[in-house]
């Protein structure tokens, strides 16, 4: 690999106020996989879901294993109108007891569905591990994070980084 950083920061936010939802919009085409990293909490205690390209059609895909106190429970989704990241309600009320690292790979790919691998720690015991697809072969040029029917916590960090190819 080249020397340099593994991550380019594309762009950062903090939210305030009740923000619904956050969209990175204008990506470019100009890396390999993205990453987006999610710090904070929300209104509610609810799942963090992710819609690429403002699609709401049921073109997505999950499955996923949780560990919540030493019980694992795996769940399979499809024909959803959007990727649940975390399941259970796990975007905490509390600032910073959750925190999401999404890979969207070959994401500007127009060849192939994008799969995503995502990691969710809690901190109040338990993680998630999801893998999902969104079943379209166009380049993700937007990306909208919400948590589900709440709003995010004030102070909640998200970020997008880009992986140029190796």
């Amino acid at each position: 690999m080249a020397a340099g950083q593994a991550y380019t920061p594309i762009a950062t936010t903090t939210t305030s106020g009740n923000a619904a939802s956050y969209t990175f919009s204008s990506i470019s085409s100009a890396y390999t996989d993205l990453v987006i990293i999610v710090s904070g909490g929300a209104a509610t205690a609810v799942d963090l879901s992710v819609r690429f390209n403002d699609d709401t059609g049921s073109n997505y895909s999950v499955t996923r294993l949780t560990l919540d106190n030493l019980t694992a429970v795996s769940r399979r989704t499809t024909s959803a109108t959007s990727l649940v990241v975390s399941d259970g309600g796990y975007i905490s009320t509390t600032l910073g007891a959750t925190n999401q690292i999404i890979n969207i790979i070959n994401y500007a790919n127009t060849t192939i569905y994008k799969p995503i691998i995502c990691r969710t720690n809690r901190a109040a015991g338990g993680l998630d591990g999801t893998v999902g697809l969104w079943q379209s072969t166009a380049a993700i040029t937007s990306i909208i994070l919400f948590p589900g029917s709440s709003t995010f916590a004030d102070g909640t960090t998200l970020s997008l980084y880009g992986i140029a190819a190796a």
